[in-house]
């Protein structure tokens, strides 16, 4: 077996620092790595769900923010709308 010698030599320090033998020093980093691969073998697939929109803001609202307005205001705004909106609906 060959380990690139400036590995070896940073392993070798750690394993002085630590008051531990090379040889553990170098199971332990074997088993976390194997744990870690069997970790990572057991999560669940995820999926990401993707899109096909343009990125960007709605025309309306970008030519509101380049017309200087912040978009947390546009955004409180937004609420406000969608609270009168479920108010409305909630009446019918």
């Amino acid at each position: 077996m060959r380990i690139d010698e400036t590995l070896l030599n940073e392993a070798k320090a750690y394993a002085a620092r630590s008051g531990r033998s090379l040889n553990s020093v170098m199971e332990d980093a074997l088993r976390q790595l194997l744990n870690r691969s069997a970790d990572t073998a057991e999560r669940p697939h995820v999926e990401l769900i993707t899109s096909d929109a343009e990125p960007g803001f709605r025309p309306w609202v970008q030519v509101r923010l380049d017309a200087g307005e912040k978009l947390e205001h546009i955004a409180f705004e937004l609420d406000d709308m969608e609270m009168l909106e479920g108010m409305r609906d909630a009446a019918s």
